[in-house]
């Protein structure tokens, strides 16, 4: 995907709650491809050079780590709603 493709695929997901901008994503692109989590080329659109993502094994592995992780916290949310003592002392 492009940067900008990103941008607007994240923005889908989230309902418009989460909206980048491309000045975020290239930033953040660019640590993933330092840390392997993606691959990057350059390809040429209607005369226009443009960054073309692909996630990696390692990058896939890593969002699953992180989609598990995540689920716990929005688990712990549910269950500690209107809860604010019990929450605490669970720990969430």
């Amino acid at each position: 995907m492009h940067g900008y493709d990103i941008a607007k695929a994240v923005e889908n997901k989230t309902d418009g709650c989460c909206s980048p901008t491309e000045g975020t994503i290239y930033p953040v692109m660019k640590q993933f491809e330092t840390g392997d989590y993606v691959t990057c080329e350059t390809e040429v659109v209607s005369g226009r050079e443009r960054k073309v993502y692909t996630l990696t094994q390692k990058g896939k592995d890593a969002f699953q780590i992180a989609l598990k992780e995540w689920m716990k916290v929005t688990a712990c949310f549910k269950t500690c709603e209107g809860y604010e003592s019990a929450c605490k002392s669970a720990g969430c």
